[in-house]
C-alpha cells in the first residue's frame, strides 16, 4: 500500500505553530528572568559596577578614585527596576534560543541557498549586537557615567542620581549600540539587493563622518570631545568595515 502524501499546512496550521513557538520562547524567557531576579546581588553587582572607580575600565585607564551615589525616589521604583533589569537579562541569556526557534519556524519556507544566507545573516547580526552591547558596557557607558556623574557646576551642588535614570541610560545605550553595530550586516544585505555599492559608500564618506558625529553626540549626552570621539571612532570603523563587506557581497539573482 502506498504511503499517504503529506498534506500542506494551512494558514491556521502555521498560525498554531507560531503560537507554540512564541509560547516556548516566552516560557524560557520567564524562567531565565526568574533566575536573574532571584540572583539579585550578582545581577546588580554587574549592573552597578560602572559607577565606581573599581570597575575594570577605570583601573586600566588609571582613573582617580570616585563613586557615583544613587538614590531611590519612588515607593515601587526599586522593585520595578529589579523586575525590568531581570527581564532584560533573561531575554539576553535566552536570545540564542529565541533566534533558533524563530529560524526553525521560518527555514522550511526557504530554499537551500536562502537558508545558508539567512543563517549567516542572523548569526553575524547576533554577534555584532553582542559586541556593540559589550562595548557600551565596558567603555562608552562607564565614560558617560564618569563624566556626567561627577560633573558639578559648583562644589555646593552635589550629584544624587536616581536609580531609574542610571538603569534607563544603561539599557537604552546598550540597545542603541547593539543596533548601531548592525551596520555591516545591513550594508551587506543592501548591497546584495543592489541598493548600495562600494563606490557609493566611498563617495559619501565625508557625509557619513558628519552623520556618525551626530549619532555619537546623541548616544553620549556629554559635552567633552574625548567621549564623543570614543563613541564615534568605533562607528567610523564599522562604516569602513561595511565598505569592505559591501565589496564582497554577491548580487541577488533576479
Amino acid at each position: 500500500m502506498s504511503a499517504t502524501p503529506l498534506q500542506p499546512m494551512t494558514f491556521w496550521d502555521h498560525l498554531d505553530e507560531l503560537r507554540k513557538v512564541l509560547m516556548r520562547i516566552l516560557a524560557f524567557t520567564v524562567v531565565a528572568a526568574a533566575v536573574a531576579f532571584v540572583m539579585k546581588e550578582e545581577l546588580f553587582r554587574l549592573v552597578l559596577a560602572p559607577r565606581s572607580s573599581d570597575f575594570i575600565t577605570y583601573r586600566l585607564m588609571g582613573v582617580e578614585p570616585f563613586c557615583v551615589s544613587l538614590m531611590n525616589t519612588g515607593l515601587t521604583e526599586q522593585f520595578m527596576v529589579h523586575l525590568r533589569t531581570a527581564m532584560y537579562a533573561g531575554l539576553l541569556v535566552v536570545s540564542p534560543y529565541v533566534l533558533y526557534e524563530l529560524f526553525r519556524f521560518v527555514s522550511p519556507a526557504l530554499y537551500d541557498n536562502e537558508r545558508r544566507y539567512a543563517t549567516a545573516l542572523v548569526g553575524s547580526g547576533y554577534v555584532m549586537f553582542l559586541i556593540g552591547t559589550a562595548l557600551n558596557y565596558l567603555l562608552i557607558f562607564p565614560l558617560t557615567v564618569k563624566f556626567l556623574g561627577t560633573y558639578q557646576v559648583s562644589p555646593d551642588v552635589a550629584n544624587m542620581l536616581t536609580l531609574q535614570s542610571y538603569i534607563d541610560t544603561l539599557l537604552t545605550m546598550s540597545l542603541v549600540m547593539g543596533v548601531v553595530f548592525e551596520l555591516p550586516v545591513v550594508s551587506w544585505l543592501l548591497a546584495k539587493m543592489g541598493l548600495i555599492n562600494k563606490t557609493l559608500m566611498q563617495r559619501h564618506r565625508r557625509h557619513a563622518v558628519v552623520a556618525i558625529l551626530i549619532v555619537a553626540a546623541i548616544i553620549t549626552p556629554t559635552t567633552d570631545a574625548f567621549t564623543l570621539l570614543v563613541v564615534a571612532l568605533p562607528i567610523w570603523l564599522l562604516y569602513e568595515l561595511s565598505i569592505v563587506v559591501v565589496r564582497t557581497a554577491p548580487r541577488m539573482d533576479n
